[in-house]
């Protein structure tokens, strides 16, 4: 018994098997995780190695290197790319996607416990990160305070972040910025020298004193004790008498003989300002796993009773909430969806014009839908943008095989037939060519699921989705379908109805499609006596539709409006974080005058080292001291008229007027790429060399139109004063470099001693030269170092102190040297970039000898992902001719079912050039959509032209009646796709920007091919079997 007949003659069954899937698939939806997009861990491993003191270029030569020749041994790794900066190492291992990163980190671990003793002996053991979606924070705040703000870190930790880290699903949470209290032992360098003395002496007398010491347990009588030393520092005075040396003469020398011992605060390394205020930042980060929606929300929920324990003139803002914008996209997109299942059921209605019979093909709609959400429940996914617009393209096409159906069995009770038969006949008439239809769908569809990297995150569970809603669908379509109308329609009634308001619109609706069916039969009869004259005029319409080509521009991703500007504007070298403040109060007075739609503004400059969680290393701005990183952040899009890029280009211009900025950029970087849209690598060990290429790039780059922010990686080199050690004046004093550098080091840098406890809490105890003595050339000179025998030198007797420029950061790609040149685009596409820089560098650009060129960032990503999806196109086409070739059990056949692929293309061309869309991924993927849809109207014509013609009708005959009778079913289904997308596409919502490139493309390229099919794939198909037809003639 076959599954529909089950389904007629088992109705209770039937149904119950239903509803059982529509309980599972509420119970998966209320507990689906909200996000944006799918979780995204690419294969990244990050390797930071701390060299306090240490300049880039040390930093490259001691450190860099050494890691990068060991690291570079490990398996499975693709790339391995470094930065080194001032006092630090970052080197990033990027390996292949699917690699097993558990045991890439045990091997790097392994690695660099070998590497160690090669390291000088000051590095800091280096650090493993492993970047994931949930290192970025999904909520930032900012807390500004007037009175408490020297104070004000140490209150946030205590009354903010302690709590907010209780809060399920929060993984971590990191200040930013802020005085930090510390114990400072200012040492006055001419009273220490007259003690004989060095900094050596006084930091370990402070860390011998600063003790707890268990020692151990004794009994007396019948009583046990602990036995403790406990000489912890109790309060700053303790410290003064600290005893540094006793005196030949029997003297006691004191820490307060020599410093001065002050409860003060770091030296602030970076500068933070929110909304005009000097602010503190806080950045929440979740769980792995965690719902990024719900661990937004109760953050932000807590803040006001937390807020309510902090001093009163502290004040809590919200800088960034990611969950804004995923809700107002999920909503967005879940609005859209709502429309498309409005137009899809009101196109069933219009052409069946009964409820019974649109009642009944609505049914499969949240069927196949909900079966959607419980396999993202089973395989732990979230509800994000992506499979909600996976919901879209599937929605149009889940009506597809039930209205088939449903249209066959229709027109048996038409008929006269009684409508249980009516169902068996009906279903069992067409459900070869609906089961057909639907494989050549998956055929498409699955291979999606295939893709790796970072195209495979994205269109792997697009893939899934629709594949899952298809298959259900149809099952639905094979057994709902039918027991419904078995059970809900009725016999054709022979008595005269009424003349009714609906019965007179049903029958004017009639008599038009009545006019098209019968208007299109003569057009195929046409058509099949003129067959040159149609295939001439197809062939010149898709050669035509070729020279659009160079008209698309391309792009990798759509550029999104996430209501979001990131500034950076570069000041001459040589400043501290504090000189930068006029400069951001200029930014802002620029917003507060042409920005209405701002909403919040934080601005940053320095390092973010201090304190934080990570900062430049996990996405947290510019380190350096002259350059500033601003964020606004806008309106949400639906309560402002302009959109974000529009605002950019406003900015842009202002920020001319600033005569201190040496370099600006204005990035809206919105959308699904993660990196700027031109990234070119100049590889070379030369500096200067690399450096003059690169500028030269980028003056290439501002001269064409619609390209914005280049730049190149390097900052502009750094004033640094170098100390250079005479060996042959060390020696005889038994003195070397290491020695003399450390003890330098501990005069300006600083020292730390050791602990002061309070209140739970612990404190640095920093001992240094006090700042009156460390701020000229001279008073380097006049720094002392011990030598062995106990007395003490000056640094000017060792060696000379020059003024050198130094490169603030040396990257490095594959272990050579390198320099990156990025732009952003507005307007302009990518392709056109891509052509005419390629063109400069191989015709204009004076390259010296050892140095390369790559394409990297948005132009690499493209030409991947490209290749893989014309890979993919090229395979989805096969597969649905095997599919077509083993239903039809012929290969002329499915070859002719072909013929309306290349129709379906041009449609695209024209959608995209007439909407001025860019070929993205997305737009390309859409392309690779309609290879599964456009086949199914051509396969029904061609499945009902063989069932006619084996009836014995002539192949004349038979093609000009099978377009009749299936003129019906493929405008509908065709339109109940084209109105579940139009939505879509039409969208102007936060997140729309994303999916409209594969709206327009499947609009256009369905509507073209549609109207092509109908002629064309029936006069391609007369003449591929005109031969038959004699064969016929004679046999009937």
């Amino acid at each position: 018994m076959n599954i529909f007949k089950t389904a007629i003659f088992r109705p209770v069954a039937t149904t119950m098997v239903f509803m059982a899937l529509m309980v599972f698939g509420i119970y998966s939806t209320i507990n689906l995780p909200v996000d944006l997009f799918p979780e995204i861990d690419p294969p990244v491993i990050t390797v930071v190695a701390t060299y306090q003191g240490a300049g880039a270029l040390e930093v490259e030569q001691n450190v860099t290197t050494q890691l990068e020749d060991q690291l570079s041994t490990i398996n499975d790794l693709d790339e391995i790319t470094s930065t080194s900066v001032d006092n630090m190492a970052i080197i990033t291992l990027e390996f292949d996607w699917g690699s097993n990163l558990d045991e890439a980190t045990n091997d790097i671990r392994d690695v660099i416990s070998r590497t160690q003793p090669l390291l000088p002996d000051d590095v800091e053991d280096p650090v493993i990160y492993r970047f994931n979606a949930s290192s970025i924070p999904v909520v930032t705040l900012a807390a500004t305070a007037e009175e408490n703000y020297p104070n004000l870190r140490q209150i946030l930790d205590d009354q903010l972040v302690t709590p907010l880290n209780r809060i399920p699903g929060v993984g971590a949470v990191n200040i930013q910025g802020g005085p930090v209290r510390e114990i400072q032992i200012n040492i006055d360098p001419e009273r220490m020298s007259a003690y004989a003395i060095d900094i050596g002496q006084i930091s370990q007398a402070l860390s011998n004193e600063n003790v707890i010491i268990p020692a151990g347990d004794i009994e007396v009588g019948r009583q046990e004790y602990n036995v403790r030393i406990d000489t912890e520092f109790k309060s700053i005075d303790e410290i003064r008498q600290i005893v540094v040396k006793n005196t030949p003469q029997g003297g006691i020398v004191y820490v307060g003989d020599v410093a001065e011992v002050q409860d003060a605060v770091s030296d602030e390394n970076r500068v933070s300002i929110v909304n005009g205020g000097r602010a503190i930042t806080i950045s929440v980060q979740k769980q792995n796993n965690a719902n990024t929606v719900a661990v937004a929300r109760e953050v932000l929920a807590r803040i006001p009773a937390l807020a309510r324990t902090l001093p009163p003139d502290v004040e809590i803002r919200t800088v960034v909430d990611t969950s804004r914008y995923i809700i107002n996209s999920v909503n967005n997109l879940s609005e859209v969806l709502i429309y498309a299942v409005v137009f899809v059921v009101l196109v069933v209605f219009i052409f069946l014009r009964k409820w019974r019979a649109t009642f009944i093909v609505g049914l499969t709609i949240p069927f196949s839908l909900i079966a959607a959400f419980i396999y993202l429940s089973l395989t732990d996914n979230t509800l994000n943008l992506i499979s909600l617009s996976s919901l879209s393209i599937a929605l149009g096409m889940v009506v597809d095989d039930a209205i088939v159906v449903l249209e066959n069995i229709s027109t048996y009770i038409e008929k006269g037939t009684k409508p249980r038969e009516a169902a068996l006949y009906g279903t069992n008439e067409v459900g070869v060519a609906v089961v057909a239809t639907t494989l050549t769908v998956v055929a498409v569809f699955l291979p999606l699921t295939f893709l790796t990297g970072m195209t495979g995150i994205w269109f792997g569970q697009l893939g899934a989705i629709v594949v899952v809603t298809i298959v259900v669908s149809t099952l639905a379509a094979l057994t709902l379908i039918p027991m419904m109308s078995s059970q809900l329609f009725k016999e054709k009634s022979k008595e005269k109805k009424k003349r009714t308001f609906s019965r007179k619109l049903s029958g004017g609706v009639e008599k038009g499609l009545t006019w098209l069916d019968n208007g299109y039969k003569n057009l195929l009869g046409w058509a099949l006596n003129h067959k040159l004259a149609v295939v001439i005029t197809a062939l010149v319409l898709f050669v035509g539709s070729l020279l659009l080509v160079p008209s698309v521009g391309t792009e990798f991703m759509p550029q999104a409006d996430n209501a979001r500007l990131m500034i950076s504007i570069e000041l001459p070298t040589g400043r501290n974080p504090q000189s930068a403040i006029p400069t951001i109060r200029k930014v802002e007075s620029i917003f507060a005058q042409h920005v209405p739609e701002l909403e919040i503004i934080s601005s940053g400059v320095g390092s973010t080292a201090q304190g934080g969680g990570g900062g430049g290393i996990t996405g947290g701005g510019s380190t350096s001291p002259n350059v500033i990183d601003i964020t606004a952040s806008l309106v949400p899009v639906s309560e402002r008229e302009r959109n974000v890029f529009e605002i950019a280009e406003v900015v842009r211009e202002q920020l001319r007027d600033i005569p201190e900025a040496i370099q600006y950029s204005v990035s809206t970087q919105g959308g699904a790429s993660a990196g700027p849209p031109v990234a070119i690598n100049v590889i070379g060990n030369d500096l200067e060399q690399t450096a003059a290429v690169a500028n030269s790039i980028v003056a290439r780059l501002e001269q064409i139109q619609g390209v914005r922010n280049a730049d190149i990686s390097r900052g502009d080199p750094q004033p640094a004063l170098q100390i250079d050690l005479d060996r042959d004046r060390l020696a005889p004093l038994g003195l070397n470099s290491g020695t003399v550098g450390q003890s330098i080091r501990n005069m300006i840098a600083g020292l730390t001693a050791t602990e002061y406890r309070e209140a739970g809490e612990e404190y640095d105890v920093v001992v240094r030269y006090a700042q009156p003595f460390r701020q000229s050339v001279e008073d380097i000179r006049r720094i002392t170092v011990p030598t062995p025998d106990g007395n003490l030198v000056e640094i000017g007797s060792l060696g000379d102190i020059r003024e050198i420029y130094t490169p603030p950061n040396i990257e490095r790609t594959g272990r050579e040297r390198s320099i990156q040149v990025t732009a952003d685009l507005v307007g302009t596409p990518l392709n056109v970039v891509t052509e005419q820089i390629e063109a400069f560098i191989a015709n204009d650009l004076d390259m010296p000898q050892g140095i390369e060129i790559e394409f990297g960032g948005d132009i690499e990503e493209q030409q991947e992902a490209f290749g893989d999806l014309f890979l993919l196109l090229g395979l989805s086409i096969l597969l649905v001719y095997i599919v077509m070739a083993a239903q039809f059990e012929s290969l002329k056949d499915p070859f002719i079912i072909m013929f309306s692929l290349p129709f379906a293309f041009t449609g695209v061309l024209l959608a995209l050039v007439m909407t001025n869309t860019k070929l993205s991924v997305i737009a390309f993927v859409g392309g690779i959509i309609l290879v599964g849809i456009v086949v199914k109207n051509a396969i029904v014509l061609v499945d009902y032209i063989q069932l006619l013609r084996g009836r014995g009708l002539p192949l004349f005959q038979a093609i000009v009646e099978s377009g009749a009778s299936r003129l019906r079913p493929v405008l509908m289904t065709t339109l109940t796709t084209l109105l579940a997308m139009f939505p879509l596409a039409i969208s102007q919502g936060e997140g729309s920007e994303t999916w409209k490139p594969m709206a327009i493309a499947v609009l256009g390229g369905l509507t073209f091919s549609t109207l092509i099919t109908l002629v064309f794939v029936p006069v391609m198909y007369a003449i591929f079997h005109r031969k038959r037809k004699h064969k016929v003639s004679l046999l009937s």
